[in-house]
């Protein structure tokens, strides 16, 4: 599990860019709200937005490794979910459009993402559906060179300032497919506000980076926006889908490690009774368990990655990358506030806003028990649950 010399020069350059936005810079995030455009800049000005992209297109053509690597530096940097949901979609989102899009599209839609010229949003989960997305209730209606789009989605990251949508939508009823999946198409296009109404969600955390739900109301969309075949939009998100698990395991546990760090750092220097609290084991033992904890989580990223890159099934992997990691983040941050006591509760300490953005790894893109699902089923053999 050793990286190669080009994945630590990855991974040593991008924390070496985020090292230029401190833990003040977002705490002004988390209280403004602001978009970190500086932080998007900066990547896209030294060619990090295109990392899993193809070189002809602007990109660096690298694997999910180096993509993983890139976002837990990120997250561990303490941008934590902010900064990781600035960028990631540039990972894995476009990945449908490099593999199945044409050559026009494929020069059309990355060469502007990479750039850092468009900003992209993602729309796929729906209110009534949740994670049943063969069951969305969106449609394209096809009217000669054109696809009339209505519908509405959900918790749709970033949707107050794209540029360009990415929309599955259903483009034949699915009574009338073989099989649920079928019947699903997949387009990127402009995002036509005078047909996309956006309302922001208001959350506990990651306020950087907005989440909306979206109305789209006869949305125009030309025939050359729908990436691949009509009605094979489902299957082409999968392969985007593993990265995804993947990218979220990795940051969760990134943000693991700046509470663990910070944690440790205070337990260190925090006197009380004559000592420093770090010598006390009722607060050495589940530091400690965290970092234990991590480092396993972070095995199963990067093995996860590797099959993936190696063009091996990983789906189990990349699921249970996604759930320890996320497990282990979360852990990690309940224990560094607890380890700061009521110091923990103020945001100028920052492990609380660490606590509030981990928790998202816990809930997306897939929750824990569908994982255990998968795992049973696909693992185990059991049967299908669901």
């Amino acid at each position: 599990m050793e990286f190669t010399a080009d994945q630590i020069a990855v991974r040593d350059g991008v924390r070496r860019l985020c090292a230029r936005f401190d833990a003040d810079y977002w705490l002004a995030r988390d209280r403004d709200g602001r978009f970190p455009t500086e932080l998007q800049q900066a990547l896209a000005a030294d060619g990090w937005l295109g990392i899993t992209l193809p070189v002809e297109y602007g990109g660096a053509g690298l694997g999910v490794t180096e993509g993983a690597l890139m976002m837990q530096a990120i997250a561990e940097s303490g941008a934590c979910m902010s900064g990781f949901s600035a960028v990631a979609h540039y990972l894995f989102s476009p990945m449908p459009i490099a593999r199945y899009g044409t050559e026009e599209q494929k020069r059309r839609m990355l060469v502007p993402l990479i750039k850092g010229d468009d900003l992209g949003s993602f729309g796929i989960t729906e209110p009534d559906a949740g994670l049943n997305t063969t069951q969305i209730k969106t449609t394209a209606r096809r009217e000669g060179d054109r696809y009339v789009i209505s519908g509405s989605k959900v918790w749709t990251s970033a949707a107050q300032r794209a540029t360009k949508y990415m929309i599955l939508a259903r483009t034949t009823p699915v009574a009338e497919c073989k099989r649920p999946a079928d019947g699903l198409s997949l387009f990127f296009t402009k995002f036509d506000r005078s047909r996309i109404e956006v309302r922001e969600i208001e959350k506990m955390g990651r306020k950087a980076v907005d989440s909306n739900q979206v109305f789209i109301d006869n949305l125009e969309v030309p025939v050359a926006d729908r990436i691949g075949e009509e009605g094979r939009g489902f299957y082409y998100l999968l392969d985007g889908l593993n990265p995804e698990r993947i990218l979220m395991g990795a940051a969760a546990v990134g943000i693991g490690r700046v509470a663990l760090e910070r944690a440790a750092r205070y337990a260190r220097e925090r006197v009380v009774f004559g000592r420093p609290i770090g010598q006390n084991q009722a607060i050495q033992h589940p530091l400690a368990r965290c970092w234990m904890e991590l480092e396993a989580a972070d095995l199963m990223v990067f093995k996860a990655a590797r099959l993936y890159d190696q063009g091996l099934p990983c789906g189990p992997e990349a699921n249970a990358a996604k759930f320890l990691g996320a497990e282990a983040g979360y852990t990690a941050c309940e224990t560094a506030v607890m380890t700061h006591g009521g110091y923990g509760y103020a945001k100028e300490f920052h492990v609380e806003r660490y606590l509030r953005e981990v928790i998202i790894a816990r809930l997306a893109p897939v929750s824990r028990e569908l994982i255990f699902c998968h795992i049973a089923e696909k693992v185990l053999g059991l049967p299908k649950s669901y």
